[in-house]
């Protein structure tokens, strides 16, 4: 009986500190995103960047995006989540949007070698996989495990979020022109 009433106590100390957070307004009070500059947020210019391929190849975003209708960047860990993600990726957007270039991100390992290893073993060897040795591509998108970035053919980007089922993707690679 003790513990239930401690218990209750503790909650009821850390429902105070919630304070306003109890109800929330539902009201967005991030500060709004100033399109026309570079940045990650959607509506802003991508940040440009060259990385290396597992196979030793250096892609340049901007080069990219100007040659296809979209960049899709998926950052990878190469984990259970991420491979769920990613043969969904492969199964669902792949064949459908072939003027897409699709790039996994990996920002985990700390040499090509290494990145390769770990996409063969992971079933993607026929995927484009770019190597974030210095954690650049990392710090320009705020990208961890999962961060899904769009990036049309006029270097604007259209999502910057979580892959979480892949809907949000689909949505916006329906939306290109």
């Amino acid at each position: 009986m003790c513990f239930v009433k401690t218990f209750a106590v503790v909650v009821l100390l850390l429902m105070a500190g919630c304070q306003d957070n109890m109800n929330p307004s539902g009201e967005d009070k991030r500060p709004p995103v100033q399109t026309g500059i570079i940045g990650n947020q959607v509506g802003q210019i991508a940040p440009d960047f060259t990385a290396e391929s597992t196979i030793n190849s250096a892609h340049t975003l901007s080069s990219e995006w100007q040659t296809h209708d979209a960049v899709v960047l998926y950052f990878t860990m190469w984990c259970p989540i991420c491979d769920e993600h990613m043969s969904h990726l492969r199964a669902t957007y792949l064949s459908n949007y072939p003027n897409v270039q699709f790039l996994l991100v990996d920002y985990v390992n700390g040499s090509v070698s290494s990145a390769r290893s770990a996409q063969l073993a992971s079933g993607y060897g026929a995927m484009t996989v770019l190597v974030d040795i210095d954690k650049t591509i990392e710090r320009l998108y705020d990208g961890t495990m999962g961060t899904t970035i769009v990036v049309d053919s006029g270097g604007i980007v259209r999502m910057n979020q979580s892959y979480s089922d892949g809907s949000k993707l689909g949505q916006v690679l329906g939306e290109l022109p």
